[in-house]
Order: C-alpha cells, then structure tokens, then sequence
C-alpha cells in the first residue's frame, strides 16, 4: 500500500516586513486582506499541528497543491524554501504553484528557482519557469504529476490557467504512466471543475483539462484553492475520476471556512484493480487534538461508502 498525504493553501505567516515599494502594485490588496481577515484565522501554529499529524502517521509522500505564501515577497519565498526544507527531503514532497505563489509578474520564476527541488521530475534539471510544468514523479506505483494554473493576475482576480500547450504535455505524461501500470494522480491548485468557487478565482481551461483526463485518463486529481474539503468526480477513459480538495491547512476553528485539515489516500491494487481510499484528518474544537474526520472508499461516485 502506498500512503499518500495532501495539503494545501498553507499561507505562511506572518508577513515580512513590508516596503512601500513592494506595495505598489495588486499587493496593497493583498496586503490589506492579510491584515483585516487573514492573519486572523490562518496560523503558524494550525499549521504545525497539521505537520506533526502528517509526521506521525508517517506517509510515503505529500502533495501540497499551492499557495505557501501570501504575497510572494522575496521573505515569504525564502521562508517557504526553509519550511519545505524542515517538511521534507524533496524527494519525498511534491509540490505545485498557487496563485498567491504567482502573485505579482517576476514572483512565479522565483518561486521555480526557489522552491525547485520539490517540483522536479525524475530525471530533469530543477524548473526555472513555467514551462517546465507539468512534471512527473515515480514512486513505488504511483505517477505523480504536477500541473501549474498560476499566473499573475489582475486586482481582484485570483484566477488559475491551463492551457492547450500544458495540456499536450500533461496527456504525453498520462499516456506514459499508463504504459507503465502506474496509479496516476494530477496535482493542480484550482478545481478543475465548475462552480466549485466564485467566479473571480476559476480556472480557466476546464474545458482543457477534463477533456484530457476523459480522452487519456487518470486516477486522482489533488487541488486546493477553494479551502474546501470537497469531493467532485470528472468523466476518464475508463472511468469516473474523483477531484479532491482539502481545507487550508492554517485554518483556525471558527473561521467562514472548515477548520485546517490534511488528507491521507492509501493506494493499493494493480492497473485495472486499483483501490483507493480518502481519510480526512483535522482539527473539529480549538482544544480537540488532530483526529480522523471521515473515511471514504473512492471507486465510482455510486459507491462512496
């Protein structure tokens, strides 16, 4: 069995010190969201509670789906590199661009520079820009393969993007793990499906993306973004394909949104006969330890136990 954890929308803080300068462009917003809702439910300390729990359970590789950093600061990245450096070798952690990690022009080719040894495929020089994406990972059955949708948006926007050039590679990516019998599992920050957030912070390239999996394929897409821990199904080859989202993990109890959580998908089976199963383990009190929320057995939408 291979155990696989998941996080994302993790939102490091607290800021840097903040220059004007760095202030003048979509970041004021930004900067002026931290302060009045952010840093009040999103913690370090939520953050290192989700830790320990991934630690102690003792998985065989984490996804995290995007959005380290808030502002993608030059401080914030540096941060994020040493928090990815205390999380894990980075061949044991995969991890993939947000929009809050492509903030400003300039910030996403830092980030690739950066956090590069933890969005590497087997076998490639580390990435320098988004050209790179999407990569892939072997480890034991399991094909991890990392899309970006982040790109430097307009005020207020918060929009991802995947396009026809990503989507010839992706489907390269997802033909090859198949002739390997491998368990195919697409790491992309926003849901790649409809309505799953407001207007504003959509992927645009749906339409791309499923197509892909429909015509080539897989057995797992991991997001994050929504702050959700939701369940979606998109059409595949073969079959159904869930879409699973995960609660931010810094988020304190109380907020608008679910508490802070991880997800643990264990993998066993063969190409043909996977099994797949979805626990979700986080915080339900603020004084109740990290705890097992909910169990599923993911095969087709009909039979989610």
């Amino acid at each position: 069995m291979f155990r696989l954890a998941h996080i994302s929308d993790v939102h490091l803080g607290p800021l840097p010190a903040v220059t004007y300068r760095d202030l003048a462009s979509k970041r004021v917003i930004g900067y002026v969201n931290w302060q009045r809702n952010r840093r009040r439910n999103l913690h370090d300390g939520v953050i290192d509670q989700i830790a320990a729990d991934i630690a102690a359970n003792a998985p065989d590789h984490l996804a995290i789906t995007g959005d380290l950093v808030n502002l993608a600061l030059d401080g914030e990245i540096a941060t994020a590199r040493a928090w990815l450096t205390a999380l894990g070798a980075p061949e044991d952690v995969s991890v993939v661009p947000g929009n809050h990690d492509a903030y400003v022009p300039g910030a996403f080719d830092k980030v690739c520079r950066s956090w590069g040894p933890w969005m590497t495929g087997d076998g490639l020089q580390a990435p320098t820009d988004r050209n790179h994406f999407p990569y892939m990972r072997v480890r034991d059955k399991v094909a991890l393969i990392g899309v970006s949708s982040a790109r430097a948006t307009a005020p207020f926007m918060a929009s991802g993007f995947f396009r026809e050039v990503q989507a010839h590679r992706l489907a390269r990516l997802l033909d090859e793990a198949a002739g390997q019998g491998l368990f195919r599992v697409v790491m992309i920050h926003h849901p790649p499906v409809r309505g799953a957030v407001a207007a504003h912070k959509r992927l645009f390239g749906i339409g791309n993306f499923q197509k892909t999996v429909r015509k080539h394929g897989a057995e797992l897409v991991l997001h994050g973004h929504s702050h959700d821990p939701s369940l979606n199904w998109i059409d595949g080859k073969e079959r159904k394909v869930p879409v699973v989202g995960v609660s931010a993990a810094g988020q304190s109890v109380g907020g608008s949104k679910a508490p802070a959580q991880w997800n643990l998908l264990e993998i066993s089976g063969e190409a043909g006969a996977w099994k797949l199963t979805l626990k979700r383990r986080g915080l339900t009190g603020p004084t109740v330890p990290i705890c097992e929320i909910s169990s599923a057995r993911l095969l087709t939408p009909s039979e989610v136990l």
